[in-house]
């Protein structure tokens, strides 16, 4: 079967050893995290654990069954339909020499990216969106030489009706 990526998110008691028993379901199961993203809601005793997954739809439903079954799960929803809106922050440092500086700042400026630290041979960029608007954006600046990256993973919740 083949296999697509979903999102998983989930409220949780904000307690220690939530997010290491939730991940340790997946790995007892072989199911590999790709990104996975914790921290506290607006009330202070519980958490959003959000992962994302590449699994078979039958597998989907077994990680599903596992996560409600945890002691510390309040609720799980799959969020990977179209009724959710799913973003992703990254900082990437990028190689800056004078000659290739304007060209960065225009495609930061044409990404609504914003350069967040500024040095002798650097620019640190910081990007808010979807996947492919991250990849892309990566994509531009590869020429320039990426030195590093840190992304936060996947944040997702549902939009509100209305």
């Amino acid at each position: 079967m083949d296999t697509e990526k979903h999102t998983i998110t989930m409220l949780v008691e904000n307690e220690p050893g939530v997010t290491a028993r939730v991940s340790g379901l997946f790995a007892s199961r072989g199911y590999n995290i790709e990104t996975i993203c914790g921290a506290p809601t607006a009330n202070p005793d519980m958490s959003r654990i959000t992962i994302t997954t590449n699994t078979t739809p039958d597998q989907m439903e077994q990680i599903m069954k596992q996560v409600r079954r945890l002691v510390n799960v309040i609720k799980v929803r799959d969020m990977t339909g179209d009724d959710a809106v799913r973003r992703e922050m990254a900082l990437i440092c990028v190689k800056a020499m004078a000659s290739h500086r304007s060209e960065i700042q225009r495609i930061v400026e044409n990404f609504r990216a914003r350069i967040v630290d500024t040095g002798l041979n650097h620019y640190i960029i910081e990007v808010t969106g979807r996947l492919e608007k991250i990849e892309a954006l990566m994509r531009l600046l590869e020429p320039m030489g990426i030195k590093k990256v840190a992304r936060s993973g996947m944040l997702a919740l549902y939009r509100e009706p209305g």
